[in-house]
């Protein structure tokens, strides 16, 4: 916030100062246009007179354009939608098109207010009462219960594109897992506990790019093997033990290196490990591998891997050997 601060102070400072005499040759940094998917409004400026100082007719040889930047936050619109009735005087029939399907039926938000709502919560973490202070400043009164209400009808409708989302990624060979603690408020007690939500995605190689969450009430490894059901592929994880009964049932563990890594590092930092340092520095070398291949084909990834990622047999137990006893 300091800082911040102090950044508006000195734009301030420099917008009272008067413009400096252009003495100096380093060129100004060029400002990048305004992105052309953007609507234009064009407002054209011609002078009262065309005519000059001795009445003469001007003739117009070009146009300047500049371009300014404009933002109209909280602009509501209403979509009214009129159905004609049609009846047969002669045989009383009645006909009308029916209602064009809703997110919520018989509610009053569209689909697109829906998805603001919905971002500004859980993409941008803006909770219901800013959200309903905001539109209320636009004009709208709608309560945080009502907002509320929408959230949860919305996510019913989404379900089934979260389901199609789950089978895609289980329909890969390996996925990447990995849980992150979320507060919950528990209803009636007015105090939140710890939650998780588990995230769920293929590799940075799969054509498919593609991740699925999953909340639960607690980290407990049953919510994984849930998730996971029957799929028997290949895990990237850490060495969180929920997911030890998955590997029990034919799921393939692939250990994440970078959580490896950090257990070096802090004994690294504790005591100056000579094993441990020497341990950073060849996962440092398999990082460097990672860069080399990461635009490659899967052919010529693995190729590479083979060649400079793959220790010799005696330097890998040598280092299975060291490890267990950095990590005892």
């Amino acid at each position: 916030m300091l800082n911040t601060d102090l950044e508006a102070i000195e734009a301030e400072l420099n917008a009272l100062r008067p413009e400096p005499a252009a003495t100096s040759s380093r060129q100004q940094p060029k400002r990048a246009p305004p992105p052309s998917q953007f609507p234009r409004t064009v407002f054209r400026h011609e002078p009262e007179s065309t005519l000059c100082a001795y009445g003469c007719q001007l003739q117009r040889i070009g146009e300047d354009v500049s371009e300014k930047l404009d933002y109209t936050p909280g602009v509501f619109t209403v979509e009214q939608h009129v159905r004609g009735k049609w009846a047969c005087r002669q045989c009383e029939t009645l006909i009308q098109a029916p209602v064009p399907a809703q997110v919520i039926d018989k509610g009053i938000p569209t689909a697109g207010l829906l998805a603001h709502v919905m971002v500004a919560k859980f993409a941008d973490h803006l909770p219901l009462y800013r959200q309903e202070k905001i539109f209320g400043r636009a004009g709208l009164v709608i309560s945080r219960s009502t907002l509320a209400q929408w959230v949860g009808q919305t996510g019913v409708q989404l379900q089934p594109l979260v389901d199609a989302l789950r089978e895609a990624v289980l329909a890969q060979d390996v996925v990447h897992a990995d849980e992150t603690p979320v507060q919950m408020l528990a209803p009636g007690e007015k105090k939140t506990h710890r939650a998780y939500v588990w995230a769920y995605c293929t590799t940075p190689f799969s054509a498919l790019k593609a991740v699925v969450y999953d909340f639960s009430p607690s980290r407990a490894g049953e919510h994984a093997r849930n998730f996971l059901d029957t799929w028997n592929g290949k895990l990237v994880c850490d060495d969180f033990a929920g997911y030890k009964a998955g590997f029990e049932q034919g799921i393939t563990e692939i250990g994440c290196m970078a959580h490896a890594r950090r257990k070096f590092f802090d004994l690294h930092v504790a005591n100056k490990s000579q094993l441990a340092e020497q341990a950073l520095h060849s996962i440092g070398g398999l990082y460097e591998v990672e860069r080399q291949v990461k635009d490659l084909s899967d052919e010529d990834r693995w190729r590479i891997r083979q060649e400079k990622a793959k220790p010799p047999s005696r330097h890998l137990a040598y280092l299975d050997a060291g490890s267990a006893r950095a990590c005892a």
